[in-house]
């Protein structure tokens, strides 16, 4: 399987992205999708995770209310919509894929759940 990031970019405070994320393989629909982001001097923290069976979606506190996650499997792509974004958004942003899928909804807020990763967008939110 094989991640391929976009969408990142430089943004002023309040503005609005969509990352984007490809997949390779013909059993996307059933990965569980997640996105997690890393600034610098910081761990990786989870961001949003979409569940491949019901398509329940999972957000961090810090960004509920203001990114969507979403997939098209007829694309083998899922999306990061980001709004209202803060200098604290600044990251560089990983989308993962979990296959074969847990089914345990917090498990997916954990990188070790997941299998593979894309390469990563850089995301800078000015203030």
């Amino acid at each position: 399987v094989q991640l391929q990031a976009s969408g990142g970019g430089l943004v002023q405070a309040g503005g609005s992205l969509t990352l984007s994320c490809e997949a390779s393989g013909r059993t996307f629909s059933i990965y569980n999708m997640g996105w997690f982001r890393q600034a610098p001097g910081k761990e990786r923290e989870f961001v949003a995770a979409i569940r491949w069976k019901d398509a329940y979606t999972y957000y961090a506190d810090s960004v509920k209310g203001r990114f969507t996650i979403s997939r098209d499997n007829a694309k083998n792509t899922v999306h990061l919509q980001m709004i209202s974004l803060k200098p604290e958004d600044t990251a560089v942003y990983y989308c993962a894929a979990d296959l074969p899928p847990r089914s345990i909804l917090s498990a997916l807020r954990t990188p070790a759940s997941y299998d593979y990763w894309g390469q990563g967008t850089q995301v800078t939110v000015s203030s």
